[in-house]
């Protein structure tokens, strides 16, 4: 077991005489390298993609039956509850949902004792690992996004966006969904400074975040208190919010408060993991090493 230095004595450096211009160069170059690092595991990302496909037709073919029954569900319209599935399935693996990403590299690091390395890096501990979580997504949208959202637009009749702005103010609310995302993800990783192994937590993470997400139905078919609790909690963010602009059911002042939902939620959270991290660093203890 490795004690480190409190963090007043290890993290104190010179300020940086070169602004915030390179600071920003160096998180943009974390993220192209995240980008290329996951572009390299070709065959993951195609058994992946087929995955997240055959998954949504099914799910789609549910949602077909399930609305000829009951036509309008939840404020939905048949191909609106379809496109609400490919979406979905979209931003699956984009927001990560099912946690992972940059949580299994740092978990790694952990058990090695390279955590401690981390710390002594010229650069923020959370905003490097942001970077690398910025990254990661922009491969995973453009391939594990787009590809069956194609498909299922080619297979179903789907509902897409009437308002070329639509498009750009969906990648918008996908972005904020991420950092909603990086900030949960954040704060259950960081109990490695205290239990030395996350994997607990994740897993419990995991389970509140496909439910109350709306990724296994849609938060508006919840009933009663447990709909109006789930709307409010930051995983909403995460898919319902975006799958909801990208439908256009949010417009005007509602889409506007939307994204001030996501926003508001992406700054506590980043502010929470960064209270977390300053009180996890005064004094760590790392395995390995």
């Amino acid at each position: 077991m490795l004690n480190l230095a409190p963090a007043e004595t290890r993290t104190a450096r010179p300020p940086d005489p070169t602004g915030p211009l390179p600071v920003l160069g160096l998180y943009a170059a974390v993220a192209r390298g995240a980008f290329r690092r996951y572009s390299t595991y070709r065959a993951a990302t195609l058994a992946g993609t087929f995955t997240n496909t055959v998954f949504g037709i099914i799910l789609a073919s549910s949602f077909l039956a399930l609305w000829q029954a009951r036509p309008s569900l939840g404020g939905y319209d048949q191909s609106q509850a379809v496109t609400y599935i490919w979406v979905s399935q979209a931003l699956l693996v984009t927001v990560a949902v099912w946690g992972g990403g940059f949580q299994d590299d740092l978990q790694d690091r952990f058990r090695s004792g390279d955590i401690a390395v981390d710390l002594y890096r010229p650069v923020d501990f959370q905003g490097w690992w942001l970077a690398t979580d910025l990254g990661r997504a922009a491969f995973q949208l453009l391939v594990r996004g787009t590809v069956p959202l194609l498909v299922g637009a080619l297979v179903f009749r789907t509902r897409m966006p009437e308002q070329p702005l639509t498009w750009a103010v969906f990648l918008l609310s996908v972005l904020l969904a991420l950092v909603v995302s990086f900030g949960l993800r954040f704060l259950a990783s960081i109990t490695g400074f205290w239990l030395h192994d996350s994997d607990g937590v994740r897993s419990v993470m995991l389970v509140v975040s496909m439910f109350f997400s709306g990724m296994l139905l849609p938060i508006v078919l919840f009933p009663g208190l447990l709909g109006d609790l789930a709307a409010v909690l930051p995983w909403a963010a995460l898919v319902k919010v975006p799958t909801d602009v990208f439908l256009e059911r949010s417009t005007g002042a509602g889409l506007l408060g939307a994204l001030g939902f996501q926003l508001a939620w992406a700054v506590a959270l980043l502010a929470a993991g960064r209270g977390a991290q300053w009180l996890a660093t005064r004094k760590v203890v790392v395995q390995g090493g």
